[in-house]
């Protein structure tokens, strides 16, 4: 009996990362991040057609094991999963939060607090079975803490209040050759503006060693710990687990706010695609 095809996706409002996982073959493709919360259901359709379709190159999924953001609201998960029925109407359809992927794959089967820092950011305690509990996150605007987004909001903040000094005034003007009236077209105008602030995260790894960098970057991430990893009593005694672009590249600084406060660093996975192949492997 031939093994079932399985597609398992790990979306963003960035990027998303798909697996097609045949037998023992695993093929990986990206396409743009999705998000219920900016694209409708026919949206989404669009971009997985024009921009993942053409890759598969005629191969479709029996299973499709999806994990995004903003997945966690009811209303969200229709329009996700109709947007992937309409595209695939034959297969069958899980919808998950991107949380619960996360925690899948730095977890596995065993307990702990998985985060993600990535273009949001997200924290839970995971059993080893199922998200037991979730200091919600409170998007981009109100929230965020320590994600690609606050901290490019950061980025923008030091510099429209000028308050870098002249050397990463320079260097800002430099690499994005942008202005004020701009910077606030983009974000209060144009869509995605969470995904434009976080554009401007890649500008502090760039110039790290820098005080007001490492400041940003040391804030930033203590106040995610702050308003999120204490919250849960668990911490204290279970492994803490990370995933992300913003918590791999700046892993150093998590793993230093780890000893000083006598917490267990666990995984620090850049993106969970290679767990989540694993646990889905696992689960035939």
């Amino acid at each position: 009996m031939a093994s079932k095809v399985k597609l398992v996706a790990d979306s963003g409002s960035t990027k998303t990362e798909w697996c097609l996982m045949d037998g023992k073959l695993r093929s990986t493709y990206n396409t743009q991040g999705i998000s219920p919360y900016f694209q409708t259901s026919v949206q989404m359709e669009e971009l997985i057609r024009e921009e993942l379709l053409p890759q598969l190159e005629g191969r479709a999924p029996d299973e499709l094991f999806y994990y995004g953001t903003g997945c966690s609201a009811e209303q969200n998960v229709k329009l996700v999963h109709k947007a992937l029925q309409a595209v695939w109407p034959q297969a069958k359809i899980s919808v998950n939060t991107d949380l619960l992927g996360a925690a899948r794959a730095l977890c596995g089967r065993e307990p702990g607090i998985a985060s993600i820092l990535g273009t949001g950011s997200n924290s839970c305690y995971y059993d080893g079975n199922e998200i037991v509990k979730n200091n919600p996150g409170l998007g981009f605007i109100l929230g965020d803490e320590g994600s690609g987004a606050f901290l490019g909001k950061k980025v923008l903040q030091y510099y429209l209040y000028q308050t870098f000094d002249d050397e990463m005034r320079f260097r800002f003007d430099q690499k994005f050759s942008t202005g004020r009236d701009q910077i606030l077209d983009s974000i209060y105008r144009k869509p995605l503006p969470n995904r434009y602030l976080a554009s401007f995260t890649p500008f502090l790894a760039e110039n790290r060693g820098h005080y007001m960098i490492e400041n940003i970057l040391e804030d930033g991430l203590n106040e995610f710990f702050f308003n999120h990893i204490y919250k849960y009593s668990e911490s204290w005694t279970a492994p803490l687990h990370f995933t992300g672009s913003v918590a791999w590249h700046f892993r150093d600084i998590i793993e230093e706010l780890c000893q000083l406060y006598e917490l267990q660093l666990g995984r620090v996975l850049r993106n969970p695609m290679d767990g989540l192949t694993v646990f889905h492997e696992d689960n035939e």
